[in-house]
Order: C-alpha cells, then structure tokens, then sequence
C-alpha cells in the first residue's frame, strides 16, 4: 500500500475584489472566509484589495503595494477570489490587482465566489476563467453564486447559511483543496515553466 504524505494545512487567501464605497464584497467575503476557516486542513487568511494603494497607470518600477501584492499571492497555495458583477464582467481594480502578480499564479487552483443584484455573477465567473488561464492558474468548476436581491440575504448583503449555500461552499472548498494539495506537490517536485 502508497503511504500518503500529508503536509500541513493548505494555506488559501481570499481575496475581497472590490474597493468600491458601500460594497458587499466585504461582507460577503468575511461571511465566505468564516466558512472555510471551519475546516483544519486550510489555513485562511484575507486579503482586502481596499487596503491597498494601487498606482492609476502601471509604472516602469513596482511600487511597495505592488511587491507587496505580488508577495501575498507568491505565498498562497491557493485562491478563493471574491467580487461582484460589474456590466458582465469583474471590477477594474481586481483585474489591475491579478496583474500585478505573473509567476506567482502559475500552477496555483483559484475558486470563485459571485454576486449580483439580480444576477449570481455568472458572467464575472467566466471573465476571471479567462483571465487566470492566461496566467496559467486552474479555476474550479464549481463555484458559490449569490443574487443580493434574491432570498438568504441578511441586512448589509451578509448571506445566509442556506443548504443549498453551504453544500456549494463545501464541494467548491473540496475541489481547491484537493488542487492545492496536488499543485503544490508539484510544485515542490518540479518547478513549474511556462
């Protein structure tokens, strides 16, 4: 019988992926972070793009909250990105965030949680697919979708734990943690090249 080797906990960011004034993603994404936290084998930490200073044109050198992005997504094994639906697509500072950083996706899983007014940010879904993809990260299949508007929604658009909520939670969480650990295996055995 394989022994298998088990590391420590899967170290995943979440990433709230709106700055905007009166947002949701906050709540959202700490209401998301709760959940995963419950589980011992993820270590979570979030990462809020609002508590950055992001240059409005992308300069010649990196500034400190460049590196500093860049550093925090170097030092993950794996992503929950969370954000709204904006026009069909995800918010511009998230997409000017994600680039920030090149290497430091490659070879890692990226989950998705989504929301809309009206909508469960299915066309944002499949923008950041693209996107990572292109960065050579591999986004899960499933993923957690929440229309604001719709019901199992609290004041200050926090969601409610519903069945069907946290059984998209919990096979979204199983799928990035079954892709971190063997990513990250890979990663160790052999350098990933683009």
């Amino acid at each position: 019988m394989k022994e298998v080797t088990v590391m420590g906990p899967l170290s995943v960011t979440v990433i709230i992926g709106s700055t905007r004034a009166g947002r949701a993603c906050d709540a959202v994404g700490e209401w998301f972070a709760e959940r995963a936290r419950r589980r011992d084998d993820l270590a979570v930490e979030v990462l809020d793009l609002a508590g950055y200073t992001f240059p409005t044109c992308y300069p010649q050198q990196a500034t400190p909250s460049m590196r500093r992005f860049a550093a925090a997504v170097g030092g993950s094994d794996a992503f929950v990105v969370v954000t709204p639906e904006y026009n069909r697509s995800f918010p511009a500072p998230l997409k000017q965030a994600i680039d920030y950083a090149y290497d430091e996706w490659q070879a890692k899983p990226v989950a998705i949680v989504a929301y809309g007014s009206g909508s469960c940010g299915h066309y944002a879904v499949e923008q950041l697919r693209t996107v990572f993809s292109a960065l050579h990260a591999v986004t899960m299949r499933d993923w957690v979708g929440l229309d604001l508007l719709g019901a199992g929604i609290e004041e200050r658009c926090r969601p409610r734990d519903t069945d069907d909520r946290l059984r998209a939670v919990a096979v979204m969480l199983d799928q990035l943690t079954w892709w971190g650990r063997t990513l990250r295996e890979g990663r160790r055995a052999q350098p990933y090249v683009s």
